[in-house]
Order: structure tokens, then sequence, then C-alpha cells
């Protein structure tokens, strides 16, 4: 079973036909913390990821989407990003899940909070 979703999906990890490219073609380059790993093609024509789990653009790291989009040309293995203080690790896009953020008066909060800043219209 786990051939035929191998062979037949891609957004559980790589597909058969990526596999055999990245071992024919790939330099390793790197893995990030949630164990995506990225290659390169010998000549660095093309870059790529490999999700560790579900393929989900939001959980490649700011360093590395920098690295696959071209903003700069050494992987965050060559030369790291430095992080500000005050800046927060890199979330993913929860957009969608039951942990997406829900503004105080939202029907999607458990306790919806009361709004004072609204009124609602009423006919006469």
């Amino acid at each position: 079973m786990n051939f035929l979703l191998r062979l037949l999906t891609w957004w559980n990890g790589q597909t058969l036909g990526t596999q055999f490219f990245t071992w024919r073609k790939g330099v390793f380059v790197g893995e990030d913390a949630q164990g995506n790993r990225f290659y390169h093609s010998a000549d660095d024509a093309r870059r790529w990821v490999i999700f560790n789990g579900e393929s989900e653009a939001s959980r490649v790291a700011p360093e590395w989407h920098g690295w696959l989009h071209r903003t700069w040309d050494e992987p965050p293995t060559e030369k790291p990003l430095v992080h500000k203080a005050w800046e927060r690790p890199h979330q993913e896009n929860l957009t969608g899940t039951a942990m997406a953020y829900a503004p105080a008066g939202s029907i999607r909060r458990a306790t919806p909070e009361a709004r004072r800043d609204y009124e609602a219209w009423q006919p006469e």
C-alpha cells in the first residue's frame, strides 16, 4: 500500500519519480529543524525540497525559503540567517486547522467574548 501511495500521490512526501530524480541528479544541501531535506542539481539550475511528512509550503523555514527562491546563493548550512531576539520561531500556516487564529468575537471560539465595538442593526 505504501508503494502505491508513493507512486500516485505527491502530498505524502515524494513520489517514486521524484525519488529517482533526486537519487540521479540531486546534491544534498541540508536539512531543517522539521526534517525537510533540501537538494540542488549539480549545476545549481534547480533547487527543491523533499518534505518530511505532508507537503505544505508554509513548513519551509524563512532561511530555506530564501535559498530555494534564490534570494541568496549560500544555503543556511553554509551561512546561517541571524535572527533577532524579538523574532518568534517559524510556525507553519495553521489556517483550516483547529489551531487557526480566531479573534475575540469569533464564533469559532469555544466561549466567544462579547463585542463592545459593534452594535447589530435592528429594523424599525
